[in-house]
């Protein structure tokens, strides 16, 4: 059934690549747990021990909020058509804002999406498979633009004034320095 790994094997490495989805889990020390789930082309394994991922502009920054407090997370992938698998990669977190080197480094990883908000780095120290026996079937049909769109809609003026607006401070009042350095 489960196993516990050290580090992201290549065969896990091409499970993540297929997944059309995942799920993020955060929480500060305080407040509320956030579980985020993301889609489009945003996930990288860059080693066994190292991923990345796009960060999208959404409704709220729970994510960036809490690393800053807490760095641990949690990344699941479930599967949802084949082979039954649910995999976990736990570990402490980084945010790279657009004024940061290393989101550079790693934006030419990822399609460019005016939406983009953050990257976020993790180093993984563990690694645990599950059956996922439970998880339903489900037929993936396509990516939905909507965010885009919308981003491409608001030009960087607007984004920003979005990030102001809804991405600076968490629900439970968390500053995510989205505008400036911890």
């Amino acid at each position: 059934m489960g196993k516990q790994l050290e580090s992201i094997t290549p065969d896990l490495q091409r499970f993540i690549a297929q997944q059309k989805i995942f799920f993020v889990g955060t929480a500060a020390t305080k407040g509320r747990v956030n579980i985020s789930p993301k889609g489009t082309d945003s996930f990288r394994v860059i080693d066994p021990n190292t991923v990345v991922w796009l960060n999208l502009t959404g409704s709220g920054n729970e994510t960036a909020a809490h690393v800053l407090r807490n760095n641990r997370m949690t990344i699941l992938f479930c599967a949802f058509e084949g082979k039954p698998l649910i995999l976990r990669l736990y570990g402490t977190a980084r945010i790279y804002h657009p004024r940061d080197r290393t989101y550079h480094d790693y934006s030419n990883l990822f399609p460019e999406n005016a939406g983009a908000r953050q990257i976020i780095e993790m180093e993984v120290d563990l690694v645990q498979t599950s059956c996922g026996m439970a998880v339903p079937f489900m037929d993936f049909k396509e990516e939905r633009t909507t965010l885009t769109t919308w981003a491409e809609k608001q030009g960087k003026e607007g984004i920003e004034a979005y990030w102001e607006k809804k991405n600076s401070v968490s629900i439970d009042g968390f500053e995510t320095h989205i505008f400036k350095d911890a």
